[in-house]
């Protein structure tokens, strides 16, 4: 057992993000006062995961229904929320009450969509168990499901009461998919904290497994990040829109895969492209050290060159678009992000044919 982090997450709703080994008996210090039912929304495929954070709960006096979802983005549903909404009213879950979303990245945006939804928001605590939930998806109060023309296109903002990172579920992840939560960790470097650079490139194998020397101060940096970025801006007005760099085109990409890629290749693939358009706009060039330090830890660099007039239709729905006009989060400098509005076709097929392979 190791002893907690606190990151706290400001703003008009401030919170804590637990970080540590052994502390899921913390959980229950997470909810509000007056918890009596607690429904624990969690991926069917994952009981041994799910068991001990309902015991961790039973233990504290409450009333715990255990929800089971499909895996990964099929959870993300309207028809999915809808059976969760009937099965919160079937076990009279009441506004003093709590849902808890055990699981990746998909389950904690599913668990935060449906308790911000049910009775108009009841309150939602995460416990992400993969490296890409615990860095990036499950910490910042946006929750959202997808449709057939997209990905969470369908959202609410709803802050969770806390957050609890239990660092030994990380151990029993596939490498590839940790290596997939690299992206988001990277891409926390480039836009805000350059150390998480450096500790990378300094060791790039110890940064692909849980057990790495740095592996705890990589995830600790990576949720500082956010945590400062949507403590001063929930609802992506401005600020928080730096942390889409790259995203324009990944969702582009992860929609065109019919969401079969994992979501932090396609975030990596879109980090190059977006480091591309930052060269060719007369930006800063960080194109090298991009694709250097994805390619260390084995992320993907390239995309299908004939692929680009399906990406094109695809990144015209993206959420960051204003009417017409196309908006790209680019970088400046090493940490310095900014914008680029509504950049002509041949910029965006230059760049592309960059990345093209």
């Amino acid at each position: 057992m190791s002893a907690a982090t606190r990151i706290t997450v400001r703003g008009d709703s401030p919170y804590d993000v637990v970080v540590g080994t052994g502390v899921l008996a913390e959980l229950p210090t997470l909810f509000r006062p007056g918890v009596s039912t607690v429904a624990v929304i969690h991926p069917e495929t994952l009981p041994e995961i799910s068991r001990p954070v309902c015991e961790a709960i039973a233990a504290a006096g409450h009333e715990v229904v255990a929800l089971p979802v499909p895996d990964g983005e099929q959870a993300k549903t309207v028809e999915v929320a809808a059976r969760l909404w009937s099965e919160l009213g079937r076990h009279g879950v009441t506004r003093s009450d709590a849902v808890v979303g055990v699981g990746g990245g998909a389950t904690t945006d599913l668990a935060g969509f449906v308790a911000g939804t049910w009775l108009r928001g009841v309150q939602v605590v995460l416990v992400p168990t993969t490296l890409l939930a615990m860095v990036d998806a499950a910490v910042g109060g946006k929750n959202g499901i997808d449709t057939p023309e997209g990905k969470n296109l369908v959202g609410t903002f709803l802050p969770p009461a806390g957050v609890l990172c239990e660092l030994s579920t990380l151990d029993g992840m596939p490498p590839d998919d940790y290596r997939a939560g690299l992206a988001e960790v990277i891409k926390g470097g480039f836009i805000a904290d350059p150390e998480i650079l450096r500790l990378i490139e300094a060791d790039p194998e110890g940064a692909t497994r849980p057990g790495g020397p740095h592996t705890r101060e990589l995830i600790e940096r990576k949720i500082r990040v956010k945590a400062d970025v949507v403590g001063a801006d929930l609802r992506e007005a401005g600020l928080r829109e730096i942390l889409n760099y790259g995203h324009t085109l990944a969702h582009a990409i992860e929609r065109d895969e019919h969401y079969r890629i994992r979501h932090g290749e396609a975030v990596a693939i879109g980090m190059v492209y977006a480091a591309e358009l930052s060269r060719l706009a007369g930006r800063a060039d960080l194109v090298a050290r991009t694709r250097s330090v994805l390619t260390s830890v084995g992320l993907p660099v390239s995309y299908r060159a004939d692929a680009w007039p399906r990406l094109r239709d695809h990144m015209r729905l993206d959420k960051k678009n204003r009417g017409a006009k196309q908006r790209f989060v680019v970088l400046d400098g090493l940490a310095e992000p900014g914008r680029l509005e509504g950049p002509p076709e041949e910029l965006l097929e230059a760049a592309y044919k960059e990345i093209s392979a």
